[in-house]
């Protein structure tokens, strides 16, 4: 017996109406995606994820009120939506609130100028429990991080995620290492001669051992704990 095919379902949050509608027909178009709510500000974004059981929320990280960044942080702390996965969009790849949206949960970041078939691919990657992080991106996106916050703050947000580090196996530090890098399981897998499935099972426990949403929160923690380093231009 062949098993139904899934559908994911989306949920937009943008304050504009008209953006909203653009991304509403061409989710729709898709035969395995469906919106099953808009929202106009992160409240209403957090209250119709709950009463919808959305999969995908693409979220505007800036909306008058509750903006994407605050409804981010209430949908990761909500354990009945464990399960969902947000997607910032943003105007810029990487603006000033990129490393906070990953730090609250969120899954990846898409600029608002893609192409269709990118925020599709987004929406399908989000799903499917990966992250939105490109090379590119991961090496913008470390830039940001290390140009925000004090001295201190940094030195805090280190010490601490060093301490959770020490329960790492040596090999769960080389994937998460990788992972940082921005490659994909198969990339790692090809780096490491193993296996795309053992490297998700690394992937995995180091997400539970750390306590990472999802593979993006592993590569903030990978360069906040020191363990990687940007490399100088």
């Amino acid at each position: 017996m062949e098993e139904t095919p899934t559908t994911i379902r989306v949920l937009l949050a943008d304050d504009q109406a008209l953006l909203r509608s653009a991304f509403k027909v061409l989710v729709d178009s898709e035969s395995d995606m469906e919106v099953v709510g808009e929202a106009s500000d992160g409240a209403q974004a957090y209250a119709l994820a709950r009463e919808r059981g959305a999969d995908v929320v693409l979220m505007d990280i800036r909306m008058p009120g509750t903006d994407g960044l605050a409804a981010t942080r209430m949908i990761s702390a909500d354990p009945e939506l464990a399960g969902v996965r947000v997607v910032m969009l943003t105007t810029f790849e990487v603006d000033e609130y990129v490393v906070q949206s990953l730090r609250a949960g969120a899954s990846g970041f898409l600029g608002k100028g893609a192409e269709p078939e990118e925020l599709l691919n987004a929406i399908r990657v989000a799903a499917a429990g990966e992250a939105l992080l490109s090379p590119a991106a991961t090496k913008g996106l470390i830039a940001t991080f290390l140009a925000q916050g004090g001295r201190e703050e940094r030195a805090a947000a280190t010490g601490a995620h060093a301490q959770r580090l020490a329960a790492l196996t040596v090999r769960e530090r080389e994937v998460l290492v990788h992972v940082a890098a921005g490659l994909s399981n198969d990339g790692i897998a090809g780096r490491l001669e193993v296996s795309p499935l053992t490297v998700k099972t690394h992937v995995n426990r180091a997400m539970a051992k750390l306590g990472a949403r999802d593979r993006a929160q592993l590569v903030v923690i990978a360069y906040e704990s020191g363990l990687v380093r940007p490399r100088a231009e």
